[in-house]
């Protein structure tokens, strides 16, 4: 059975989710038959989610947003479901973000390719589809790699090939499955960044050095002068941590002014940055109509 994915795996290389599911154009009509494929329109109450996904987060600013083209334009690309029971429902493979849009939409039903694939090649879909998306979260993306490695005995190299990436990317990815699972979703939440996860990496005390990057907002830089010398860095984390009066004045009154937390960060009052931070799309929104006048 191992030799049989391993081959499969390997035939496929360099062709990534087209050579899995077929060419499928983007708009395409339902009921149209070709090619191995069906399109049809499937009540949305029928479909469920994938449960071998490996995207786990899902942002709800992003699906709102899709959620809104859709109700404009509609779902240009059907999404890819296999049969489950008997055609009594169906299993998202493929396009589980429109699924979900689609019914923040609130459509009845929506365009999908049914597809008739085992667990393993349905498995091998989901992760492909999901690591060629540019928002994958770093830790999904990993674990991805990881069970394509595990289940089709895919090498650095075969991974490397389907995803389109370097072999050197991909082995950096996979070095995140070794952080605690802690500091996993600190990178995941984005509370951290990939550089300072990648820096924790072979630090032995990960998850305490985790919150303190949080609490006292190190920088990529800091962070690695944190692992390589813990004691001298946070001497030098604390000094550079008291802030002059007259900043701290002027980040409440530009937080009071705009109703979200401004940071600045400056060493000598003549240069630095400030840093609007924000949780919604609309926030984003209320920053630029201000920058804008």
């Amino acid at each position: 059975m191992a030799e049989q994915q391993s081959n499969a795996s390997t035939s496929r290389l360099g062709r990534g989710l087209a050579s899995l599911i077929g060419d499928v154009p983007s708009d395409i009509k339902p009921n149209e038959i070709g090619l191995d494929l069906t399109v049809a329109r499937l009540p949305i109450e029928k479909i469920q989610a994938n449960k071998q996904n490996p995207r786990s987060v899902f942002s709800e600013d992003e699906l709102v947003d899709l959620a809104n083209s859709i109700k404009e334009k509609g779902i240009v690309q059907p999404i890819i479901v296999r049969e489950l029971n008997n055609a009594e429902s169906y299993e998202v493979i493929a396009g589980e973000r429109r699924w979900r849009a689609a019914q923040i939409a609130q459509l009845d039903n929506v365009p999908a390719i049914i597809k008739n694939l085992s667990d393993v090649d349905a498995l091998e879909i989901a992760i492909i589809e999901n690591v060629q998306r540019s928002n994958l979260s770093p830790i999904d993306e990993a674990t991805g790699y990881q069970r394509l490695i595990d289940i089709y005995n895919y090498t650095q190299e075969d991974l490397a090939q389907v995803i389109g990436k370097s072999r050197s990317y991909i082995a950096n990815i996979l070095r995140l499955n070794n952080l605690p699972a802690k500091v996993k979703n600190y990178l995941s939440s984005g509370q951290l960044t990939i550089g300072h996860a990648r820096a924790l990496i072979s630090a032995e005390n990960a998850e305490s050095l985790a919150d303190l990057i949080i609490l006292k907002e190190l920088s990529v830089r800091q962070t690695e002068e944190l692992v390589k010398n813990p004691v001298s860095a946070q001497k030098k984390t604390k000094n550079s941590s008291r802030k002059d009066k007259n900043i701290t004045e002027l980040e409440k009154l530009m937080t009071d002014m705009t109703g979200l937390r401004v940071e600045i960060r400056s060493k000598d009052l003549k240069s630095g940055k400030v840093i609007i931070n924000y949780t919604s799309s609309e926030h984003l929104e209320f920053i630029k109509d201000k920058l804008s006048g």
